[in-house]
């Protein structure tokens, strides 16, 4: 069976994105054109605009297509923003901030994950004003700040070190608590936390919440 891949992202942005209070035109836009299903599995492509988590394997996987808009509403990405991403995936995302900012350093700490990204970005002809680094965002250190930065995993507690790559005026999207109810929040470079929505979606590598000593 043939899958109609230009009517299947248009039903997810008119069925499953818009209606999640996904509005911002640019957003829709992007999520309406860039060909999600090249940044999945092949065994996995006829899911590729369906309301599921797909698997990357190492542990991760691809968010929902509703949280994915959601968090690049609440970016509210600017052309000449510069962007950081944490923990590159797929590179679909990748993708989607690169086509709103300037630029889009992303940071992927596992190897496999980075280099098939960087296929994916390369066979779509996108992504080329983005750089992908293999690193461990949490030791990541750096001297350059950010307009926006996108964390796409979750978190047990903020950590410090990202605030500090904000620029005045930055904002960063993140996705923090415990398992099975998470709130996503808009946090912004004056330490303002905005709560949008609850979810709930794997941890950053190290920095899932410490086991619980039971009795």
């Amino acid at each position: 069976m043939t899958i109609d891949y230009a009517h299947a992202r248009e039903m997810m942005v008119e069925q499953q994105v818009r209606p999640w209070d996904v509005l911002d035109t640019r957003v829709l836009e992007v999520l309406a054109r860039l060909p999600r299903e090249a940044f999945v599995a092949e065994s996995h492509r006829a899911l590729a605009y369906a309301d599921v988590e797909l698997p990357l394997g190492h542990g991760q996987k691809m968010m929902k297509p509703v949280i994915e808009g959601r968090m690049l509403q609440a970016l509210d990405l600017q052309p000449g923003d510069e962007v950081l991403e944490v923990g590159t995936g797929s590179g679909f995302i990748t993708a989607c901030l690169g086509d709103l900012a300037r630029e889009v350093l992303s940071l992927e700490i596992q190897p496999e994950l980075a280099e098939r990204a960087r296929q994916n970005l390369d066979a779509t002809k996108l992504g080329s004003n983005v750089r992908i680094e293999v690193a461990d965002a949490l030791d990541w250190q750096t001297q350059r700040h950010f307009d926006a930065i996108c964390i796409t995993a979750a978190v047990d507690t903020i950590p410090p070190q990202f605030l500090k790559l904000l620029r005045p005026g930055g904002r960063m999207f993140i996705i923090q608590g415990n398992s099975p109810v998470m709130a996503a929040q808009l946090v912004r470079a004056d330490g303002s936390i905005e709560s949008l929505f609850e979810t709930d979606i794997a941890y950053l590598q190290g920095a899932a919440p410490a086991p619980q000593f039971q009795l």
